[in-house]
């Protein structure tokens, strides 16, 4: 389990960057041939991320639930992750035997949603959280000063500090 690290921090990110995500829902559960393989393909396509990082992912989190499995993921560039889409052995594989798979049959859903992002045109705050999301894959800080409330990560100025639980 990760290190929860007490009090409020943000994340900060150089330059531009894309947040991808990417998932998967699984229609009907004893279909398990049909999703088993899609969720088994996001695993090598990780490892292979992780282990060449000029191929532009900065870093993800994942989530589960019973019917769904999302990946939030940072890339550096919409060029850096349209190129790992189309030119990847472990995507384009995965892709292939998905279409030849289970194509429109209804078994196993596929989702993603790219958003790119401008420098500076981002905030985010985590109270009481381990390093998770965009503070994972870019700068983990304390959200204090200019980082204290929304409207000042966002570049505002005179917002009236957070409340103190004295206040």
């Amino acid at each position: 389990m990760a290190k929860v690290v007490p009090g409020r921090f943000t994340a900060q990110m150089e330059g531009p960057f894309v947040v991808f995500i990417i998932g998967m829902r699984i229609n009907r559960r004893l279909a398990v041939h049909k999703w088993m393989p899609v969720a088994n393909a996001m695993g090598g396509m990780m490892r292979e991320l992780y282990q060449h990082p000029e191929l532009g992912l900065l870093g993800h989190t994942s989530h589960f639930n019973l019917r769904e499995i999302t990946q939030i993921q940072y890339w550096r560039s919409y060029e850096h992750l349209e190129n790992y889409a189309r030119k990847s052995h472990n995507h384009l594989s995965a892709w292939k035997k998905f279409n030849q798979a289970v194509g429109t049959d209804g078994t196993v859903g596929i989702f993603h949603e790219t958003y790119l992002v401008d420098a500076g045109k981002y905030e985010c705050l985590y109270g009481n959280m381990p390093v998770w999301g965009l503070a994972k894959a870019g700068e983990h800080l304390p959200a204090v000063g200019k980082r204290e409330t929304a409207r000042r990560r966002l570049g505002g100025e005179n917002e009236p500090a957070v409340p103190s639980p004295t206040q």
